[in-house]
């Protein structure tokens, strides 16, 4: 008779202390996307045309109404709190926050992500997970693999993000994102990156924590949920408090030190539509502080809808 491994055991007690219902494992998950934007359940449009109505330029600055996307990153079962995490190589003009592929219409085979990431370990009850993401340290080329890819014809093969050159003399980062759970609420995150290339490159890594926008709808109203900065413990460098009126309060801590930002999950209607804004603290505030250094666009009483450290 074979020993069992004790780390079997383990998940094993974990899944059935999830069937009893006496510890609920699969409340926080991989449940997150890495790209909603271009789908159909997030498509209003007139005619069912979800290629056209959301596409990728417009998913840093528009609020999801069913869903969200991130890179790496994890939220409850009900998509209510998220977390993922957000790359700058220095040069791209935005943030990496989400996958970027090509739709149906600008693919010369169908719709197709232009991106390098894995999935390289899960457990069943979402105890321990590993993601492994390879981000160019050269200017990521969004136009190009659109212009070329939509140039090509369908007998031909498609431009994809290895054809670029981007990765040539290795001069990339691999991103490693690490979950693992004490408990069924508390989980430890560990991020581990490692530049392949040959010089020395800075990367620009942002935890990011917010609420999916079910506030901005038509129908009954709710109660909109807060994240705000609070008192960090010991052997911690800052901490952020998560308030929702069905899901409960969480909290994220940081061991690294770095600036919390705030902002809003809100559309930037003024950047998309020329609209005025209600709030300057819009969805894509990171975007313009990060990279252009904006102070105002974001909100100085730390505390909002979405936040970055």
């Amino acid at each position: 008779m074979k020993k069992e491994v004790a780390g079997l055991n383990a998940e094993r007690a974990r899944l059935e202390a999830e069937h009893k219902g006496e510890e609920h494992w699969r409340l926080w998950g991989p449940y997150l996307s890495e790209r909603a934007w271009g789908t159909v359940r997030e498509d209003y449009s007139p005619y069912g045309n979800a290629w056209e109505h959301f596409d990728h330029d417009q998913a840093r600055s528009r609020a999801y109404r069913w869903n969200e996307d991130g890179m790496g990153g994890i939220c409850d079962e009900q998509q209510r709190l998220c977390l993922a995490f957000a790359f700058w190589n220095g040069r791209d003009p935005i943030l990496k926050e989400r996958a970027f592929g090509l739709t149906g219409n600008q693919g010369n085979h169908g719709e197709d992500v232009k991106e390098c990431y894995f999935y390289l370990d899960a457990t069943p009850s979402h105890s321990y997970l590993h993601y492994l993401y390879k981000y160019p340290q050269a200017e990521y080329p969004y136009a190009w693999l659109v212009y070329e890819n939509a140039r090509r014809g369908r007998q031909e093969s498609p431009f994809n993000l290895l054809d670029t050159g981007v990765f040539n003399e290795d001069r990339y980062w691999d991103i490693d994102v690490y979950y693992a759970k004490a408990e069924a609420e508390e989980i430890h995150v560990h991020v581990v990156v490692h530049n392949r290339g040959p010089d020395e490159a800075s990367l620009h890594l942002l935890p990011t924590l917010w609420f999916r926008n079910t506030w901005s709808w038509q129908g009954e109203p709710i109660e909109k949920p807060l994240l705000r900065a609070v008192p960090a413990p010991n052997g911690t460098a800052w901490a952020v408090e998560a308030q929702h009126s069905t899901l409960g309060t969480y909290y994220l801590y940081g061991r690294q030190p770095g600036e919390l930002l705030f902002t809003e999950n809100d559309t930037n209607a003024e950047r998309l539509w020329g609209v005025s804004n209600s709030s300057p603290y819009v969805k894509d505030a990171f975007h313009r502080r990060v990279i252009q250094g904006e102070s105002g666009a974001v909100n100085p009483e730390q505390q909002g809808t979405k936040c970055a450290a």
